[in-house]
């Protein structure tokens, strides 16, 4: 089973959707090394994965005037967090929740704390998965001068045991930055997009957002997003099926993707 998949936009798109939470796949070689049973797998999932936004990022792509390229997770975080730094660097490692997880959600065991297994889990999945999403920044690099990394997530309306900043606000939509990678040209155009769809916070709950390894803290023409939905505006929680809300979040994911086509000339 692949790790990803790449779906195509524009050819001189310089715009990137990264979804890399909304899958529920385990390979069955995987699922035999976690220790859940199949009840508790699935409750697990039901709250680390961000349904349905795969379905969100597909709808924003479709409906935007300049089509992005998209790069989609095709296996559950629960294989590999492709999102986690893969060492020391990761603060969620305090929490059993590196790029290889060891911990549910509630601190239990997820798999063993096995070196070896987790080394062949980067090698598998981890590692291939950041080339591919670095080899497409690259390319938009090549194509425009440019790369504008959108990344999508959401989040519970109520904190998980795990969180490590959840005494913070939990607005509908979060807007995570980098100090680096984020322009005010692209922090003004989300909030503009996504006004109509309740609060606007930043970085919190979650902060920061995805830039490949290959180009993060050194490359300022790689731009980067993440947005944050938190998940009583589009679905049913904590794993259901989406609600009226979901073409809202759409059309404003849809129309920050124009904002960022039509990015300031100094900022390109």
């Amino acid at each position: 089973m692949s790790g990803f998949e790449t779906i195509p936009g524009t050819p001189d798109g310089a715009v990137v959707l990264h979804v890399p939470h909304g899958s529920r796949a385990i390979p069955d070689e995987v699922r035999r090394r976690i220790l859940l049973d199949d009840v508790a797998l699935a409750a697990e999932l039901d709250d680390m994965t961000d349904s349905h936004t795969g379905l969100i990022a597909a709808r924003a792509a479709a409906a935007a005037a300049h089509r992005p390229w998209t790069f989609a997770n095709r296996l559950s975080r629960l294989v590999v967090d492709p999102e986690r730094f893969p060492d020391e660097r990761e603060e969620m490692r305090a929490v059993g929740m590196g790029a290889v997880y060891t911990k549910t959600t509630s601190g239990r065991p997820l798999r063993a704390d096995d070196p070896e297994h987790v080394a062949d889990l980067l090698s598998r999945y981890f590692h291939p998965y950041a080339l591919a999403m670095a080899d497409l920044v690259d390319a938009r690099l090549a194509a425009t001068g440019r790369a504008v990394i959108i990344d999508v997530h959401s989040y519970p309306s109520k904190p998980l045991p795990y969180e490590l900043h959840a005494d913070g606000p939990r607005p509908e939509i979060c807007l995570g930055t980098d100090a680096f990678h984020t322009p005010p040209w692209l922090l003004a155009a989300a909030r503009a997009a996504f006004r109509d769809c309740g609060e606007v916070g930043l970085d919190s709950p979650f902060a920061g957002c995805y830039v490949p390894l290959r180009h993060y803290g050194t490359h300022r023409a790689v731009t980067a997003l993440m947005i944050e939905i938190r998940r009583d505006v589009y679905m049913t929680e904590p794993g259901g099926e989406p609600t009226y809300g979901i073409d809202r979040v759409a059309a404003a994911l849809a129309q920050l993707i124009d904002a960022a086509v039509h990015a300031p000339a100094d900022d390109r």
